[in-house]
């Protein structure tokens, strides 16, 4: 399937920023279930300092903003062909080692819930095993915007029974680890049906299957990532992998507005010809 993705986010200042520094990770690989076809990232209101490649293999972009702009839009748009693998990416490569992956951070350390859903969770084999984690998160934690935000942690999610991709991401990550087995988060897009428009990415979990390799579970949706999924970033937890981070000094108010498209061709080509678009709540 290709895929057109078009993704902007526009930070909005009351007043002059003094200085900022911004961290991207913004730009797909080419890999086992997908193919870049051509990409393009540009940054308005600011520079692009430096571009380069994480520890976890991800491709980074910094870019800073020195006095005087109130606006910065940063647009990352290309097209990626993408294959149904049944969430399989494969063996394991990069500079982190393996074992790095059973590391906790603070957004994914197992308290008594977790370890508790880890133990209920029964199968044959591993990968069963993890196919029922992903159930029983699904089951655990309803998906309600506006219930917890980038601080959350995996327990505290799993605790209030409601959050969002990246709360049903973390508390697989870290169930899967207090299991044994390494797991990373990871950003990226997801073809919505009926919806071409978001308001946001979307997170999923991998973890290091024996005999298969990493394998991708969404819990939120209860599927492996198929034909729809699009991989941006992967670490420990949503630090690691968010697609945008940074910081910035002053005193200036900030209002955040993203918008993101993802289509197929057919669908981009339809709504051009009828002007029409949707949001998502």
């Amino acid at each position: 399937m290709r895929l057109k993705i078009s993704h902007t986010t526009e930070y909005l200042y009351d007043e002059p920023v003094a200085y900022a520094l911004q961290r991207l990770r913004l730009r797909p690989q080419s890999g086992t279930n997908q193919t870049v076809i051509h990409w393009d990232l540009v940054v308005d209101g600011a520079t692009i300092e430096a571009g380069y490649a994480d520890q976890f293999g991800n491709q980074v972009n910094l870019v800073s903003v020195e006095g005087g702009e109130h606006l910065i839009r940063i647009t990352a748009s290309g097209e990626v062909e993408t294959q149904d693998k049944a969430g399989v990416v494969g063996p394991h490569q990069g500079f982190v080692p393996l074992w790095l992956y059973l590391r906790d951070t603070p957004l994914t350390k197992a308290g008594k819930l977790i370890k508790d859903l880890a133990r209920s969770v029964k199968g044959d084999s591993e990968l069963a095993q993890m196919h029922a984690l992903m159930e029983a998160i699904h089951e655990a934690v309803a998906y309600l915007p506006g219930t917890t935000d980038s601080e959350t942690t995996a327990e505290q999610a799993l605790e209030a029974r409601s959050g969002v991709c990246q709360d049903h991401a973390h508390i697989l990550v870290s169930a899967a680890r207090f299991l044994g087995l390494p797991a990373r988060y990871v950003s990226g897009y997801l073809l919505m049906e009926g919806q071409v428009e978001q308001v946001a990415t979307h997170a999923w979990a991998e973890v290091h299957v024996p005999g298969l390799g990493w394998v991708g579970f969404d819990a939120a949706n209860k599927i492996c990532p198929d034909e729809r999924y699009v991989r941006i970033a992967t670490g420990l937890c949503y630090r690691d992998a968010a697609p945008v981070s940074g910081m910035r000094i002053g005193s200036a108010g900030e209002n955040l507005k993203v918008a993101l498209r993802v289509s197929t061709e057919g669908q981009s080509q339809t709504q051009d010809q009828t002007g029409q678009s949707q949001s998502q709540g």
